[in-house]
């Protein structure tokens, strides 16, 4: 049936994201003020119409989508190029649509503003920018929590922030489109990075050296990376600056493992200074720099990517002239309760059990839970170094691991790991795990950017249906993806 065929999941796609852009015209995260006529409020009925409307077309792209993954496990679907084009086709109607299932956006261009206004970014919030300050209709579509928070953003990031609002005035409909030029700039960033791993990934196992089976890996790894309807919701529909730090971080780690982990470093410290998680990233250049050098590569691999990471980062805070207030406000996030924080949930429900106050008992498990990621993190960067781990999978695991031990986690911080993951080993069951919980997660936000209850029971159903899904129809692991493969030690390096 040509609707279940590689093309027909193609275009079943782009009609879903069409619908999705339209009923986010009223239904969108739309702005308080300066809409100028195209992104207002227009009533109840065209509202619940939208939302309805861009439900029903999420629910198509991600059938497409799905569709389109399981032609890929079973070796039916076309290579890079084509599915390049599928993405452009379900990119294509997000591009003018107002920002989708989140206002961070506003903060964005609030931020980027104060930095023109002479306002401190990482002392106070939007709420500085009054009535006829650069944008003050960003600042007043803010989210309630966010309102007064500063910035937990580097500097990178604020002086593209700042070049957006310099450009547009700050207008909220430039800017938003502005910002969303960046947001596609990422994920091309990202489809690059993710088809270069695939790639170094196959050269290093012969049973994958055909260009056959090259092009199937790398469309593989697109379909779960950038394909994915998370990403393209929350990274070009919400413009989140996450994509940025993906892009950046898995382009340094790929470059590293190509013997560039000068270079490699650089690209992780920009993505430091996009937001701070990155910097996991370095113990993975470490290890590839490391590897087969004894002691002495251990030393190596453990101070110079950090050294040249610290060098950018201070190097690109003293260039855009913010300062480094960035350094005491990257725990800001970890104020707010997010009902997605297995740690957060678990210390309130055990505060309120055993304290009057539940805070410090809630405090003390999100430290723990933060402790054990390190310690995942820190095993998986040692078997980088040994060669029993591919460190790009070592990398994506860990990242994984931090998002699902953090005390604040949205739903697109999912990607951070399932992009790097999807790069290596999009084919193994881990891939299709994460497959199942990025479909979940798209329907916990409402177009608006609010979450509701029944958003949970949504993402629920689609995840238990997906895990029923996957024990009933495993996808068996393509050559080479059963385990991850070691790395031959002694690589060459060039700077």
């Amino acid at each position: 049936m040509w609707a279940f065929s590689a093309t027909g999941t193609r275009w079943l796609g782009a009609v879903g994201s069409l619908a999705v852009a339209v009923g986010g015209w009223t239904a969108g995260t739309l702005p308080a003020r300066g809409g100028a006529g195209l992104w207002e409020p227009r009533g109840p009925l065209p509202t619940v119409t939208g939302a309805v409307l861009a439900y029903l077309g999420l629910t198509l792209l991600l059938a497409a989508w799905w569709r389109y993954g399981r032609l890929l496990a079973a070796g039916e679907a076309p290579g890079t190029r084509r599915t390049l084009g599928t993405l452009a086709a379900w990119t294509a109607p997000l591009l003018l649509a107002p920002p989708l299932h989140s206002a961070d956006v506003y903060s964005y261009i609030a931020q980027g503003a104060m930095v023109l206004e002479g306002h401190d970014v990482y002392g106070a919030g939007p709420s500085v920018l009054g009535p006829g300050d650069l944008g003050a209709d960003a600042a007043a579509s803010v989210g309630g929590h966010w309102t007064d928070t500063p910035a937990p953003y580097g500097p990178v990031f604020l002086v593209l922030a700042q070049a957006v609002v310099r450009l547009t005035g700050g207008a909220v409909v430039p800017a938003v489109l502005g910002m969303r030029l960046l947001a596609l700039g990422a994920v091309a960033l990202i489809a690059w990075a993710v088809t270069a791993a695939g790639r170094a990934a196959a050269d290093g196992r012969p049973e994958e050296r055909s260009d056959a089976s090259a092009g199937d890996h790398g469309s593989g790894a697109l379909w779960l990376a950038v394909l994915n309807p998370l990403l393209l919701i929350h990274v070009v529909g919400g413009l989140h600056n996450d994509g940025l730090m993906i892009g950046l971080m898995l382009g340094g780690v790929v470059l590293a493992t190509r013997g560039r982990w000068v270079l490699g470093s650089v690209l992780v410290g920009l993505a430091m200074m996009i937001k701070s998680p990155a910097a996991v990233a370095l113990l993975f250049v470490g290890a590839t720099v490391a590897r087969g050098h004894g002691a002495r590569g251990l030393l190596k691999g453990l101070v110079l990517p950090g050294l040249t990471a610290a060098g950018v980062a201070a190097a690109a805070t003293l260039a855009a002239g913010t300062g480094f207030g960035w350094l005491r406000t990257q725990s800001v996030a970890g104020t707010i309760h997010t009902a997605l924080s297995v740690t957060s949930d678990l210390g309130l429900g055990l505060g309120l059990l055993v304290a009057d106050d539940p805070e410090p008992v809630k405090g003390a498990v999100q430290k723990l839970g933060l402790a054990a990621a390190l310690a995942v993190i820190a095993v998986l960067a040692r078997r980088a170094w040994q060669g029993r781990t591919d460190p790009v999978l070592g990398l994506g695991i860990s990242l994984l691991a931090l998002v699902a031990l953090s005390p604040m986690v949205q739903p697109w911080y999912l990607l951070w790991g399932t992009a790097v993951v999807a790069a290596v080993a999009w084919h193994t069951r881990l891939g299709q795990f994460l497959a199942v919980l990025s479909a979940a997660l798209t329907y916990e936000t409402q177009p608006s950017g609010h979450t509701p209850a029944y958003g949970f029971v949504l993402a629920g159903a689609v995840l238990a249906l997906g895990l029923l899904w996957m024990r009933r129809d495993p996808w068996p692991a393509a050559p080479g993806q059963q385990r991850a493969t070691p790395v031959p030690a002694g690589a060459p390096e060039r700077a």
